[in-house]
């Protein structure tokens, strides 16, 4: 079968880019919805069968009826399509699907460039480059909103009393690559967390939840372990209950759900939606951590601080920008509520661009 762009009505599927757009505008299906709109479209007017759809979009994995009728009900409404008066989907009852739709090749406006099914990579192979993509993407959106976290709470620091000259530059040198390193983690474990999510069918809502979840909790676990065993190395004490695998599980969970909900507001052809649902959905994840009891990056350093004393990553400071007289409640609250939007939008940003980028 050739890989390629198809057009039908106002609307484009390019395979090779795994993305469908109407109007030029991105329309949303996770990954095997969007494996079984392509097969139907590559067979136009002929009948798809039920086991057809098992051997080349779930590939084997035992399914129900239901998640069948749940990809094709899906499908329908992202296309404005309706099962009793249909003009692309038309169910063959208890056979399977048909399009009904005329569909031209868009190649074919350009010139003949799809490629013959031996040359032209498996639907499997399209979806690890789009898993790979996903968390790579992931880590440079963590890793950017990283600096600019390191950056803030590095002049911070670099304004108290005892820092001048190169020693407050290198406070700020030294807590953006901190920060840009955990965010590079975080980034990595929720990008790969929703990507993964995006290969399950139906509750597309929950399973983003669970993803960025199980991702954010995974990651933060591991940099707990390694930070609190460097500081345990070398300096003999540990520097106590820094940020870790629940406040990752709550900030990846409320990314993936904000990445989720964000089209759904404005509809796929408003990224600002997209990034303001994820970004608005982390700054709440992030304000509630502390009332659990967690911290995230301010409150991690300034945990350092309090536990090495002679150091010179204290953020006491920045309570009586909030009117205390320390690093308080108030300010954990305040500044983890700012990191985690500013988390979740760069990851937004980072996951939504990548969706859209050519060759995967």
């Amino acid at each position: 079968m050739a890989y390629g762009r198809f057009r039908f009505e106002r609307f484009k599927l390019d395979t090779g880019d795994r993305l469908l757009t109407r109007d030029d505008a991105p329309v949303e299906l996770n990954a095997r919805y969007f494996d079984a709109l392509t097969l139907l479209v590559r067979e136009n007017g002929k009948l798809v069968s039920k086991d057809r759809f098992l051997d080349e979009v779930w590939r084997g994995v035992p399914v129900t009826d239901e998640a069948l009728t749940q990809c094709i009900r899906t499908i329908r409404r992202q296309l404005g399509d309706d099962a009793s008066r249909p003009r692309f989907i038309d169910t063959v009852p208890k056979h399977g699907y048909r399009f009904i739709a005329p569909v031209t090749n868009a190649d074919s406006e350009t010139g003949p460039t799809a490629v013959v099914a031996g040359q032209a990579p498996t639907a499997a192979a399209v979806s690890r480059r789009l898993f790979f993509r996903l968390g790579a993407a992931g880590m440079i959106g963590g890793g950017i909103a990283g600096v600019f976290g390191g950056l803030f709470y590095g002049l911070i620091a670099a304004s108290q009393p005892q820092q001048s000259g190169m020693g407050a530059v290198s406070v700020i040198l030294v807590l953006i690559c901190i920060t840009a390193g955990v965010g590079v983690l975080g980034g990595a474990g929720v990008g790969f967390g929703i990507a993964a999510a995006g290969l399950a069918s139906g509750r597309a809502w929950l399973w983003n939840t669970v993803g960025g979840a199980v991702g954010g909790m995974i990651i933060g676990a591991v940099v707990k372990l390694i930070g609190i065993d460097a500081f345990s190395l070398l300096f003999g004490q540990s520097p106590g209950e820094i940020t870790g695998a629940a406040e990752g599980a709550v900030l990846g969970g409320a990314i993936g759900f904000g990445a989720w909900l964000g089209p759904r507001i404005g509809g796929p052809s408003s990224p600002a939606h997209s990034v303001a649902a994820a970004g608005l959905a982390g700054g709440t994840a992030g304000a509630l951590i502390p009332l659990l009891g967690g911290r995230l990056m301010g409150g991690s350093l300034q945990q350092l601080a309090d536990g090495f004393p002679n150091s010179r990553l204290g953020v006491d400071r920045m309570g009586a920008l909030f009117g205390e007289s320390s690093f308080g409640l108030t300010s954990q609250i305040i500044t983890a509520g700012l990191e985690g939007a500013m988390f979740a939008a760069w990851v937004a940003v980072a996951l939504r661009l990548a969706r859209r980028s050519p060759g995967v």
